[in-house]
């Protein structure tokens, strides 16, 4: 029986992917941007930069996501005096396919440490982590694995764990075929049918697997070990990530930051795009 666009289970999956929906829509942000791709690992990632500020900062995106389809407001209208922005598509998302996208266990570790060698080749010594979703999870592990490098860190609709609350979601949502043709096709149509279905599944797959670790446990225990000035954002009515999720974190980052946003859903930072980027321009110039 296919899910009901009624369906909340649904809603959350198509607001948790919104960001890549609206790729094609993006684009009109990205006019003052230049796109490059460098090889890290052996893989030639795809990344956008605009700015010439001092301070560099990586965006980096949810599921399936890339630095086009998720931070369109943030590359449109950051402060480009102060911050030099790079926005990067991870192994297997946007345009760094191929190669195709996979998930060993040890997949946001990867992305990780993709993420932090992409800034060495670029040349930064010290950069600050942006990251949405699963971005924030990957942002949490690079602050957490390589402290010296990063400056601050933002992070919002992450989790640090998988609970039996989160694999209800994921293995409701796993199969896209039971999803209205309406909410598949903006995905088919930027990834393929195959390519698109096959993904999300592995990844949801993936994300269950964690859970088997002890307390579902993806970045817990690194999270006492970030040291640079870290803000974790939360919108009150986000459909994916419960709230004990950023409580947690916050709890675990010393002198970390929770601010909530009484509106804000998972996307936060496309639908109320100039609080958002006001917050965080605040909180990365602060001496």
């Amino acid at each position: 029986m296919a899910l009901s666009r009624k369906s909340p289970l649904l809603r959350s999956a198509v607001q948790f992917l919104r960001g890549v929906f609206l790729r094609q829509g993006a684009t009109s942000y990205c006019t003052a941007t230049i796109s490059e791709r460098v090889n890290v690992n052996g893989i030639n990632l795809h990344y956008q930069r605009t700015g010439w500020g001092d301070h560099a900062v990586l965006l980096l995106p949810g599921v399936l996501g890339s630095g086009q389809t998720d931070f369109g407001p943030q590359l449109k209208s950051l402060d480009k005096e102060a911050f030099t922005i790079i926005a990067w598509d991870p192994r297997g998302y946007g345009y760094s396919v191929p190669p195709s996208r996979d998930y060993p266990l040890h997949f946001f570790e990867r992305d990780a440490k993709d993420a932090v060698d992409l800034m060495q080749a670029l040349n930064f010594k010290k950069f600050s982590l942006l990251g949405w979703s699963d971005g924030g999870v990957t942002a949490l592990i690079g602050a957490g694995t390589y402290p010296s490098l990063i400056r601050k860190l933002v992070v919002w609709g992450a989790n640090a764990s998988v609970t039996e609350e989160d694999l209800k979601l994921y293995n409701a949502i796993k199969d896209v075929s039971n999803w209205s043709e309406k909410m598949r096709k903006p995905m088919e149509d930027l990834y393929g049918k195959e390519y698109f279905a096959d993904t999300f599944k592995a990844w949801c797959e993936a994300m269950c697997k964690l859970a088997s670790r002890t307390d579902g446990n993806i970045c817990r225990h690194l999270l006492p070990l970030i040291n640079c000035p870290t803000l974790i954002i939360h919108g009150e009515k986000d459909p994916m990530v419960p709230s004990f999720h950023p409580q947690y974190i916050h709890q675990q980052i010393k002198g970390s930051r929770l601010h909530l946003m009484s509106e804000g859903k998972h996307n936060l930072h496309l639908r109320y795009a100039e609080e958002f980027n006001g917050l965080v321009e605040d909180f990365l110039c602060e001496k």
